[in-house]
């Protein structure tokens, strides 16, 4: 996409290429296999200033956008999807909100150390019973003198257990209508009652750790409150259309390699007497893996531009989540079949690939959630 990609965009194209290539194609089996968080590689990736971005150039980071990101992303995760979403999420769910809702204190004292990479950051909506419905959370927060109370348990946190500090959303006020009741709080690991849960052993991603959080009797300083008390719904939800552009990348990556693989693989392996790219069966399904590839960037690079431009891109998110999502695990599911049978070992980088591409469906809002949010959009 050419037309879109100035000399700064072409830049960080590059340079997230070549620390990809670098850093992460080596190592990104072992990790899966291991299930070992890639801790050099994000801090190799924090000093060429992937931590931070987005964030201002005031507090520490690289000042860039949303397309930006889009492209360091796709770059990324075309090699390695565990330290993809880890940079997804640190970009969009956690420096995101910060730059936009927090105080100039906030900023300060945060945004340095997140786009530094001194911190990591986790974002703790979800939990067991609270999915798509993410307003039914039950996880409260109670005011008291100074500060708040936080009390629950998140569920499938991404670098839960290697985050420095998290933003937690609970209930701040009971009687308050259902999605005006939610807080929004900035709780550091080293914050008494802060606890890691059960660790997740996943299908995909595996090298980005998973896990519960638990916050018992948590004190959190009224400083620490993100935006309003009871306006944290909405900080969840603006902030989720750029963690869904974020994710529409990671597909995008994982959609590249399968890609990449095949037309590597299909030139180099013969039947019947001629490269298997030869002939119509492998063609046609490689012709529609690079058409719905394009197809994908361009809703995402469009999403990416809007959110670049302050305007609102709930709808394009979602729509770039959806189709670059589903177009990835079609991607990864004809990876595997061109692959024949040597797909399905770990001998070749499609089977890892199969398994990543499936998570792109479910978090930041599942297919069906991003469905809704577009039908909405357009009936109203």
């Amino acid at each position: 996409m050419p037309s879109l990609l100035n000399e700064e965009h072409q830049m960080i194209l590059e340079s997230a290429r070549e620390f990809a290539e670098r850093t992460l194609k080596p190592n990104a089996a072992t990790w899966d296999r291991e299930e070992r968080f890639p801790a050099e590689a994000l801090a190799e990736a924090a000093e060429m200033g992937f931590m931070g971005l987005t964030v201002p150039e005031e507090f520490g980071g690289a000042g860039m956008g949303n397309l930006h990101g889009a492209i360091m992303l796709e770059e990324i995760n075309r090699w390695c999807a565990s330290t993809g979403v880890t940079l997804s999420v640190h970009n969009s769910l956690i420096c995101g909100p910060l730059a936009k809702y927090g105080t100039d204190a906030q900023k300060q004292k945060y945004l340095p150390q997140l786009a530094s990479g001194e911190m990591l950051g986790a974002y703790c909506l979800t939990e067991p019973q609270a999915g798509s419905d993410a307003a039914s959370i039950r996880t409260t927060a109670t005011k008291v003198d100074g500060g708040w109370k936080v009390n629950g348990t998140k569920a499938w946190i991404t670098s839960g257990p290697d985050a420095g500090m998290y933003v937690v959303y609970a209930i701040a006020d009971a009687s308050a209508p259902r999605t005006r009741n939610i807080g929004c709080f900035l709780i550091e690991r080293d914050f008494d009652g802060v606890k890691v849960g059960k660790k997740e052993e996943k299908l995909g991603i595996r090298g980005s750790s998973t896990s519960e959080m638990i916050f018992e009797d948590v004190f959190v300083p009224e400083e620490n409150v993100l935006g309003d008390p009871l306006g944290g719904f909405k900080i969840a939800l603006e902030t989720l259309d750029g963690g869904r552009i974020g994710i529409a990348s990671q597909a995008l990556g994982i959609h590249r390699a399968c890609l990449e693989e095949c037309l590597k693989y299909s030139a180099e392996r013969q039947q019947f007497g001629k490269e298997i790219g030869k002939f119509q069966a492998i063609a046609w399904k490689i012709a529609d893996m690079g058409t719905e590839l394009e197809a994908a960037r361009h809703l995402v690079h469009a999403a990416a531009l809007k959110r670049d431009a302050s305007e609102a891109c709930t709808k394009e998110a979602a729509m770039a989540k959806l189709f670059a999502s589903q177009a990835c695990n079609r991607a990864a599911q004809d990876a595997v079949q061109i692959h024949g049978g040597a797909g399905y070992t770990q001998e070749f980088p499609v089977e890892r690939h199969y398994r990543d591409a499936r998570i792109t469906e479910i978090y930041e809002g599942a297919t069906d959630i991003q469905r809704i949010v577009i039908s909405r959009a357009l009936a109203y």
